[in-house]
């Protein structure tokens, strides 16, 4: 992740242009632990056009209950401050970047 990003709040960060997808997740939870090299597969192929956090639930609960994260891991993409889609579970970077990509031309159809 860029420096730029770390010195945002996440509030900034959501609304940005560039959509984010949030990873919320514990350490404790084994299926949460499946999801970084997903993750990191999922970046290798949107490079810059997607923003991913990952926030611990344990260590920011109040962002987690805003959010009604009720499952871990659950996945949230944003763009421009607008929740686009919310899912909990794992899956795979292949669907993970179908499902981002037509949530993302959906919005700007929207617009």
């Amino acid at each position: 992740m860029n420096t730029e990003i770390k010195q945002k709040s996440f509030a900034e960060i959501i609304k940005g242009d560039t959509p984010v997808l949030v990873d919320f997740y514990a350490d404790w939870c084994a299926p949460c632990r499946m999801m970084p090299p997903i993750l990191k597969e999922l970046k290798k192929s949107m490079g810059d056009d997607l923003h991913i956090l990952k926030i611990d639930t344990e260590k920011n609960p109040d962002v987690a209950i805003h959010y009604q994260v009720r499952g871990i891991p659950t996945m949230i993409l944003f763009r421009k401050g607008h929740i686009l889609w919310q899912q909990s579970g794992v899956m795979q970077a292949s669907q993970l970047e179908t499902v981002i990509r037509q949530k993302l031309r959906e919005f700007e159809q929207n617009r």
